[in-house]
């Protein structure tokens, strides 16, 4: 919940940065730069030492962004932020280390759905205290950090067996173009990650471009657009923690992906109408609803495929490559929506989306239909 206690970020860039670009460059670019760069050190050394580290660092990086009082200390303290980000590769590959296989989405599903509950309480949490002080905020979030470092340091025990480490650090693993160039390069993980990369951009331009929709649209306040965002945080939380437990004994991994990728598709469809043609509120809010609500069926079980297919010895770095890509996507995904959305139409976000999410099905259908994917052997 470090990143989303923390209302502060778009305050100090509209008193800092002027131009709302560098507001985002200030958000987004150097955490999407440095993101996951510990992903080999986990499966080397443990997922323990990693985790323990970024919490410690993460604590100094809100110490300084708190501090603040010139941009340089901002950006500095969103740099120590983004090197911190290599814990979530480590928790992911702590999941799946005490996790079989075959259980591994539904574990990730209960992840993302602590993650959603994050992403409900931390701003209305972070809102409360910043009407104390503005600060106030950031410190909180940096004693929530000391707290996990804490509780890793004394309660957490260590996941990877020293049996199942990889027998040797390679330091391109430091770099995320390398990670992902090397991902791309077998097999089993290609299709999967290709159809990640074109499903996370979509939900990207929807993410960073919903606002100003509905302020354009339907003249939506604030307030309401906050509303609406809320109900998408308890459709998410339910259908991570609820829905895919539901189905993933039932109809298995591919078909509840189909589903979801579908259903984006189709919430992407109508949100395009309704920044083209049917700009009406009740419109709105079933796109919404349906690409909220359907993206949380294929992240999970995705995840769950990619770690499945990876070998105990490398989950840490797989699932580097994972957020690398993501992280990479949601640095440049906001500023293509803006140029998009005011350069071209309103509309042109979504039916690109639309277009990304068909490509997106087609590609995970080919990776699905070649193979079954199965661990492969440890490097």
């Amino acid at each position: 919940m470090r990143e989303e206690v923390d209302p502060r970020i778009p305050r100090v860039g509209t008193e800092l940065v002027r131009d709302r670009r560098g507001e985002r460059t200030l958000v987004t670019q150097p955490h999407g730069a440095l993101v996951g760069h510990e992903r080999g050190l986990s499966d080397r050394f443990g997922r323990r030492p990693v985790i323990i580290v970024a919490a410690f660092r993460a604590v100094a990086g809100y110490v300084v962004f708190g501090i603040g009082g010139a941009l340089w200390i901002l950006l500095l303290g969103r740099i120590i932020q983004g090197i911190t980000a290599g814990d979530m590769p480590a928790l992911f590959a702590y999941a799946a280390d005490i996790t079989p296989p075959e259980q591994r989405a539904k574990r990730f599903g209960l992840l993302g759905a602590l993650n959603g509950i994050g992403f409900m309480v931390g701003p209305a949490l972070g809102g409360l205290l910043a009407g104390i002080d503005v600060r106030l905020p950031v410190f909180a979030t940096a004693a929530v950090a000391l707290i996990v470092a804490l509780v890793a340091i004394f309660l957490l025990p260590e996941s990877l067996a020293p049996s199942n480490r990889a027998s040797k650090f390679d330091l391109g693993s430091l770099h995320p173009v390398g990670v992902i160039s090397d991902a791309l390069r077998r097999r089993e993980l290609r299709g999967l990650l290709v159809a990640l990369a074109l499903l996370t951009l979509p939900f990207t331009f929807f993410s960073s471009n919903f606002s100003v929709l509905a302020i354009d649209t339907v003249s939506w306040t604030a307030t309401q657009v906050g509303l609406l965002l809320a109900v998408i945080g308890v459709v998410d939380v339910v259908v991570k923690g609820g829905l895919l437990a539901f189905l993933l004994p039932r109809i298995g991994e591919r078909r509840t992906i189909l589903i979801g990728i579908v259903g984006q598709a189709a919430g992407l469809a109508v949100l395009a109408l309704v920044a083209s043609v049917l700009a009406q509120p009740w419109i709105l809010v079933l796109g919404v609803l349906m690409l909220g609500g359907f993206q949380g069926l294929t992240q999970a079980p995705l995840d769950g495929l990619v770690s499945s297919a990876a070998g105990d010895d490398e989950q840490g770095r797989v699932a580097g490559a994972l957020q690398s890509i993501t992280s990479g996507i949601q640095m440049i995904g906001p500023l293509l929506a803006g140029v998009l959305y005011t350069g071209v139409a309103h509309a042109t976000p979504y039916a690109i989306g639309f277009a990304l999410a068909i490509a997106a099905g087609v590609v995970f259908v080919r990776a699905a239909g070649a193979r079954n994917p199965v661990p492969v052997a440890s490097r």
